[in-house]
């Protein structure tokens, strides 16, 4: 059976060090305001990790590689599925630097939570530190529930 459906791919990327240190980023958008991992959208014929790279490079200055796909996150948005793939790293070069999507700093990772987050952010978090789960999902239906797989 084929399914044709509109969809909207995004990413999102953890970039830590050997230090216990993570890289946050303090995000301007109004629709994803707050603290949370650098990342961005899937450019139209881009494949998903050079997007991943591309997007780090924009938005920290930062150039990664080898990159670890940690889970994906789905829901709908007015008809369009949206999904974010979800990667870490700890193989990065360069000079840290801001762009127009935000500040990037450097923060402990168990000190995450004192920040102010994205909007489900603290969610996030779970696909990239969990071995069990590799999906979250927030079904179409009015109740929106959150899934974990």
């Amino acid at each position: 059976m084929y399914v044709n459906e509109m969809t909207e791919l995004m990413n999102i990327c953890m970039i830590y060090d050997n230090h216990g240190n993570v890289l946050l980023q303090n995000r301007r958008k109004k629709n994803w305001a707050g603290v949370a991992f650098p990342g961005g959208h899937v450019e139209k014929g881009e494949a998903l990790v050079p997007s991943v790279i591309r997007e780090i490079k924009e938005e920290t200055g930062l150039d990664i590689k080898n990159v670890k796909l940690c889970g994906v996150k789905e829901w709908f948005k007015e008809g369009v599925r949206c999904m974010v793939f979800f990667y870490k790293t700890n193989c990065f070069s360069g000079t840290l630097q801001s762009s127009e999507e935000g500040e990037v700093f450097w923060a402990p990772a168990d000190k995450i939570s004192e920040y102010p987050l994205a909007n489900d952010f603290e969610n996030n978090l779970e696909l990239f530190y969990s071995e069990e789960i590799s999906e979250l999902f927030y079904g179409a239906d009015e109740a929106r529930i959150l899934k974990k797989y």
